[in-house]
Parts: C-alpha cells; sequence; structure tokens
C-alpha cells in the first residue's frame, strides 16, 4: 500500500505533465486563459484518459477545477478517473471540433477531485494493464483468432477493462469473452480501432523529427489517397510515403488545398510543345513560381528550357491552330541573375569538396634509394665497385706496378672498373666470365 506522500508526489506529477506545452498526447493550448471572459458559464470540462481517448463532461457541482486535477467522472458501470486537459470557453470550439453539428444530447457528470483512495486504486489498475494484455494476446493466439490485441485500458475503479484490437475482417469473438472473463475476473468491452488509431495510441517519432500527427492534435482522420502526392510532385515511393501506420501519411493532405488551387490555370501534363526545332515535353514544374520546365533534343544532346504558364498556353493555342513558333521562348527573355555573395570566401567555405581527406602519397623504398645514390655518389666522390671488381684491383695491386710510383696501375684499374659498370649487364657478365676463364 502506497504512503500518502507518494500520493500526493504522483499527484503533482501529473498536474505538471498536464499544464506542460508541446507535444504531449493532444494537447491543447489555452489561448484565451489570461482573457477577461465569463469562463465560469461554462461548466464543460474536457477529460483526458490514457493515450489519446477524450471526453466532455459538466461541472454540474461548480468545482474548481483546473488543467491538471485527477477527478472521479461518470461511466458505465461505476465511475472512472481521469486528467481535466481544458476549461473555460474553449471548451466550445474543442466540442465542435469533435461533434461538428451532431452535438450529443448530453454529456457525463464529474462527481468529485479524486481522493487518495481514488487514486491508489487507479495506479493499481494501471499497474495491471501491460500484464493483462500479454496474457490476452496468448488466449487470442490459443484460440486461432486472426485478430491483433494492441492495447488494455482499466476503468480507475478496476471493475471493467477495454481491449483495444485490430482485424482485417469480422473476428467472432464471443468465446474469447469468456475465457477473458473467466481469467482477469472484470467486465469485458472489446473496440475495434485501425492501424492509424493505434499508432496515435502509441506514439512515435516521425520522419520530420517530430511527434506523430495522429498522437498530438489530430482526432478524425480523413482519407490520404496518391492524388495528394501526385498534385504536390512527391515521389512515389511508397517507403517515403507510408508512416508507421503502414498507410500513406496523414500530412500529404495539410498542404494539398494551396496545391490545387494554384494548379488551377496549369495546362494537362502530357501536352507536348511543337516549336520548328522539334518537340519538348514537361519535365518538371514549380507550382508556386508558376514556372514549367520542357526538355528537347538538339543534336541528341537534350536541353531544357524554363517557360511561364501564359507562355505555354499560348503555345498549346498556336499548335491547336496547326502554326509552330520559330522557338520556345519568343518574346520571353531570360534573364541569367548573377549570384553576389556578401561574404568573403576567406576559408574555402564555397568549395565542395573542402571536407574531402586528401590522399597521402605512399613512400616506395627502392624508388628512394634509386633517387639517393647520385647524391651519395657526389658527397663520397667514388662509387662503390661490385665484388668481382674489388677482387681484380685487389689482384692488380699484387702485382708488380709498371709505371708511376703513386700507383697509376691501380687509376687504370679504377677506370676499367668504371667503364665496366657503364656498360649493359649482359656485357658485364661476359667480361667477368672472360677474365674468370
Amino acid at each position: 500500500m502506497a504512503s500518502t506522500e507518494d500520493l500526493e508526489a504522483y499527484v503533482q506529477k501529473v498536474k505538471q505533465s498536464a499544464q506542460r506545452s508541446g507535444s504531449s498526447m493532444l494537447y491543447c493550448y489555452d489561448w484565451m486563459k489570461y482573457l477577461d471572459t465569463n469562463s465560469n458559464q461554462n461548466k464543460i470540462v474536457e477529460v483526458r484518459f490514457k493515450n489519446t481517448r477524450k471526453d466532455f463532461y459538466i461541472n454540474e457541482q461548480g468545482l474548481a477545477l483546473s488543467i491538471g486535477d485527477i477527478v472521479a467522472v461518470e461511466a458505465s458501470p461505476g465511475h472512472d478517473i481521469g486528467v481535466v486537459s481544458l476549461t473555460g470557453d474553449l471548451v466550445r470550439c474543442q466540442i465542435h471540433k469533435a461533434y461538428g453539428k451532431k452535438l450529443p444530447e448530453s454529456f457525463g457528470k464529474i462527481y468529485r477531485k479524486a481522493k487518495l483512495s481514488d487514486i491508489e486504486k487507479w495506479k493499481e489498475a494501471k499497474a495491471l494493464e501491460h500484464k493483462t494484455m500479454i496474457r490476452a494476446r496468448q488466449i487470442a493466439k490459443d484460440l486461432r483468432l486472426n485478430m491483433k490485441i494492441g492495447d488494455v485500458e482499466y476503468q480507475g475503479d478496476k471493475t471493467k477493462a477495454i481491449f483495444y484490437y485490430i482485424a482485417d475482417e469480422r473476428v467472432d469473438f464471443r468465446e474469447l469473452i469468456k475465457v477473458f472473463a473467466e481469467e482477469f475476473k472484470i467486465r469485458i468491452e472489446m473496440r475495434q480501432i485501425g492501424v492509424r488509431q493505434e499508432a496515435g495510441r502509441i506514439g512515435g517519432v516521425g520522419l520530420c523529427g517530430r511527434d506523430l500527427c495522429c498522437s498530438t492534435f489530430i482526432t478524425n482522420f480523413s482519407s490520404v489517397s496518391t492524388n495528394a502526392a501526385r498534385y504536390q510532385e512527391v515521389s512515389l515511393n511508397p517507403q517515403k510515403m507510408a508512416g508507421q501506420c503502414g498507410k500513406l501519411k496523414c500530412c500529404l493532405n495539410f498542404e494539398l488545398a494551396c496545391y490545387m488551387d494554384a494548379r488551377k490555370n496549369f495546362p494537362e501534363s502530357n501536352v507536348a510543345l511543337e516549336f520548328k526545332e522539334g518537340r519538348a515535353h514537361l519535365a518538371k514544374t514549380d507550382v508556386y513560381k508558376g514556372i514549367l520546365t520542357y526538355q528537347y533534343k538538339k543534336d541528341d544532346l537534350p536541353v531544357f528550357v524554363e517557360l511561364p504558364v501564359d507562355r505555354v498556353k499560348e503555345i498549346i493555342e498556336l499548335n491547336k491552330k496547326g502554326i509552330k513558333p520559330d522557338s520556345l521562348l519568343g518574346n520571353v527573355q531570360s534573364e541569367e541573375v548573377g549570384y553576389e555573395p556578401d561574404y568573403e570566401n576567406v576559408v574555402g567555405q564555397e568549395s565542395l569538396t573542402r571536407f574531402d581527406k586528401k590522399k597521402k602519397k605512399k613512400k616506395h623504398g627502392n624508388r628512394n634509394q634509386n633517387q639517393n645514390q647520385p647524391q651519395n655518389q657526389n658527397a663520397q666522390g667514388s662509387q662503390p665497385a661490385p665484388v668481382q671488381n674489388q677482387q681484380k684491383g685487389a689482384e692488380a695491386q699484387n702485382k708488380p706496378q709498371q709505371g708511376n710510383a703513386n700507383g697509376g696501375g691501380q687509376n687504370k684499374n679504377r677506370h676499367k672498373h668504371r667503364n665496366n659498370n657503364n656498360r649493359p649487364n649482359h656485357q658485364q657478365q661476359q667480361g667477368n666470365g672472360g677474365s674468370n676463364a
């Protein structure tokens, strides 16, 4: 059993998380809270439950409620525990957003602010949800039912549990409910949801780096078709167009109306432009600038021309009359606007290869030795003789010298050795072989 201090700390934690701004589950910023309005006259309060489930309740007792308060509300059967997510006049706008023109006849009631005993039972019920979901999946698998149980939500008084499931076909789960009732000893409610609702309940981060739209502000899911991608000229790649739910991304509809309005005056994309040099086909479209890029071949090389929408319409009308203009541009002059940067390229930030690592040249030992040999010969003034030539020089020294006493014979042998070194290898080998013979 939890202590009173722990429960009070838990209540403060829930209140702080409910009052934060940003990407909490279906958070709505109350921009009217600083206005001097008669907010006390509006008795309807928005209450948030687990994940994305919200509902509206009447505060008949006139309780002083604020965002983050934990309240006990009417449920069938018993009562449920939720967190106040919005109060004041902005609740009316949220009601019209959720229900549209078909408003419900009545709303549930708020009984009281939750007591510590209610909060303790609520925490115990939330702790059982994950274990119950795992066990429920195992039971459904044993019964061989083609369904997936995505989430389980206990009611605040631990008298009922809602099982959210996904199924492609109709499922007969009458036997499943009997097994669940015997296993968990509670009232069972089965609620079918789609894959988008499941993604909204679980949450996650999209490719844009933000929390999923379905888990933050989207309440009503509208159908998304591939025509939305075609209007915006998005690549028809299933891996890029699909969200975490496996369906087309909901954000494809966000800017669709703007693109459709901007493309009203655009000609059809499959119409080719004929002129005297050939035929041009559409390659790219800049919707907001109103520029169409056409491509044609000249000397077997592709040429791209940017044309405004009015010029394209003019050429199409001429082609319908059987007239081919001399050029696509006509009176339209394509001026090249030069870009003058307002900074100096000091450290080479405009270079595309500034981050590339330069390859170091490998040092070859043999080449360095051959390059260093002439330097060593100049420094020493003599060249080392081969082993065989050194032996010949020693024999010449032992022979009696005929000539100068200063060793003229040695100098003569040295010049002979140098000439032998300058000869090709095969000549040296033949000379050496003759001397040995």
